[in-house]
């Protein structure tokens, strides 16, 4: 009997040393119990937190942010989280556009902002807070172009782009003339309904290099080049 408590007392210990820590030797022979992990041990999935969507980047507008949008101009309407409702529209002669469930919006005398808002004063019966963003990718307007005039080269219309100064127009209309009184120049330019005038001196920019005479332009400006008196 004394034995027999030995020969199982040895088969525990081997049966202990075989399994490792994490069995216990059991009053029986030969049983073993499993030990419960460790709360530490048990893993818990979590499922990862969506990043916020962000919101689509648009092309940068070749035309500054109070340009006025005229006919012929060609828009890029972006909505936001909705691009079933956007659309590439050209400006109509009567002045209007229409996209996705906006017939007939007045686009003509609008600056880009305010015409995305009315936009989205109209999406609004349909979409819950509309986000609308308005790019003008092709600028074809008389809003949209630089007029130079008088003693050129070649007096003609210029279409606008974004940092267009005088000297880029003088040098894509050929120079100035031998006629040309440079430093009587001026540009004659609209805001606010009312014409104003700006005084510049084209020959010290041409002849002297004179940047302080290179003023930038803006849309619908006009050049106007005066000619020598005899």
């Amino acid at each position: 009997m004394l034995a027999q408590k030995k020969v199982m007392k040895i088969r525990a210990l081997v049966l202990t040393l075989l399994m490792g820590p994490g069995f216990v030797a059991g009053p029986v022979l030969g049983a073993a119990a499993p030990q419960a992990p460790s709360p530490a041990a048990t893993s818990v999935s979590s499922t990862p937190a969506t990043a916020p969507e962000a919101a689509p980047s648009s092309t940068p507008s070749p035309v500054p942010a109070d340009y006025i949008i005229g006919p012929g101009d060609t828009l890029q309407i972006f909505v936001w989280r909705n691009p079933e409702l956007g659309a590439t529209v050209p400006v109509r002669p009567d002045g209007k556009i229409s996209t996705p469930l906006v017939e007939d919006m007045v686009a003509v005398g609008k600056n880009p902002s305010a015409l995305a808002r009315d936009v989205e004063k109209v999406l609004a019966e349909y979409v819950r807070s509309p986000q609308v963003n308005v790019i003008v990718t092709q600028p074809a307007s008389v809003f949209s172009q630089v007029k130079i005039i008088g003693q050129v080269a070649r007096p003609q219309a210029l279409a606008y782009r974004e940092g267009m100064t005088v000297l880029d127009a003088v040098l894509a209309v050929g120079g100035l003339s031998q006629f040309a009184a440079g430093n009587r120049a001026r540009i004659v330019r609209t805001e606010n309904g009312k014409p104003h005038e700006l005084k510049i001196k084209l020959a010290k920019l041409v002849n002297d290099g004179d940047m302080k005479q290179n003023l930038p332009l803006k849309p619908g400006d006009v050049l106007v080049v005066p000619e020598t008196r005899f």
